[in-house]
C-alpha cells in the first residue's frame, strides 16, 4: 500500500521542523525525515499496526506514535493518508483536518516537508 501525505500533515511537518531549527536546523531536517521515514516504513506492510484515534472512533482512522508524535493516518482500499502530525500531549484537532476527512488528498514529495 502506498503512504500519501496531506497537505495538512505538510505544513505540520514544516511547522515542527520551523520550531526545532530555532535550535538546529539540521537536527531539524533530520527529525522530520525520521518522522516521514517511520511512517513509510511501518504502514505499507501494517496498515491496522497503529491505534484508532480516540477522539474520532473510526476504525479506518488510526495514528502511529513516534517518540513525542501522533501521526494520524486514514485507512483506504489501496492506500494510507497521512492526515496529520502533532505533539502527542495535544488532542487531535479536528478542525485542521476536516476537509481531508471527506475530500481525497494530495499528494505531496519529501522535498515540500523542508523549507526551501
Amino acid at each position: 500500500m502506498k503512504v500519501i501525505w496531506t497537505q495538512e500533515s505538510i505544513l505540520q511537518l514544516i511547522e515542527i521542523e520551523d520550531f526545532i531549527s530555532n535550535d538546529s536546523p539540521k537536527r531539524a531536517a533530520e527529525f522530520v525525515d525520521e518522522i516521514i521515514d517511520h511512517a513509510e516504513a511501518t504502514l505499507p506492510d501494517t496498515p491496522s499496526i497503529g491505534r484508532m484515534v480516540p477522539e474520532i472512533n473510526n476504525v479506518n482512522i488510526r495514528e502511529l506514535i513516534f517518540k513525542k508524535y501522533r501521526i494520524v493516518y486514514r485507512v483506504n482500499k489501496n492506500n494510507m493518508e497521512i492526515l496529520t502530525v502533532f505533539e502527542g500531549h495535544r488532542l487531535l484537532p479536528v478542525d485542521e483536518i476536516k476537509n481531508d476527512l471527506h475530500n481525497s488528498s494530495v499528494k505531496s514529495s519529501r522535498d515540500k516537508a523542508h523549507k526551501a
